[in-house]
């Protein structure tokens, strides 16, 4: 029995076919939350920051808490003006809200996890 020296050669995929051959993966959100030591807003602004990924994005989430008090430097690579500011980085485009959250309708329509009446 002969073998051929050659293998048989195919034609490499498309970043669209390993997608629709791998199927769909959730994209990981990537937040960042900017605040200024253990204020009440600060704290509030975590907690429903935490409550709104738990029901809405649950296990799709990844959330990095910046102190400018112990990091102040780390507030010119964002443009952080005010705080706390939420600032999301993945997916793009990069959003930022500006507050303690409490407001989860604004703050989904603000993180596009929800369409706005505005944002059609």
């Amino acid at each position: 029995m002969k073998k051929s020296g050659r293998a048989k050669e195919q034609e490499p995929l498309s970043l669209q076919q390993i997608k629709e051959k791998d199927g769909p993966t959730p994209e990981t959100w990537q937040l960042r939350l900017y605040v200024a030591g253990q204020t009440p807003r600060s704290v509030a602004a975590f907690a429903n920051l935490k409550r709104i990924c738990e029901d809405h994005l649950a296990g799709r989430y990844d959330i990095e808490v910046v102190d400018l008090m112990k990091h102040p430097q780390l507030a010119a690579g964002d443009q952080i003006l005010a705080i706390p500011t939420l600032v999301r980085k993945l997916p793009q485009p990069l959003r930022k809200i500006v507050g303690d959250l409490r407001d989860t309708e604004r703050a989904l329509v603000g993180l596009q996890i929800r369409p706005g009446a505005a944002q059609e």
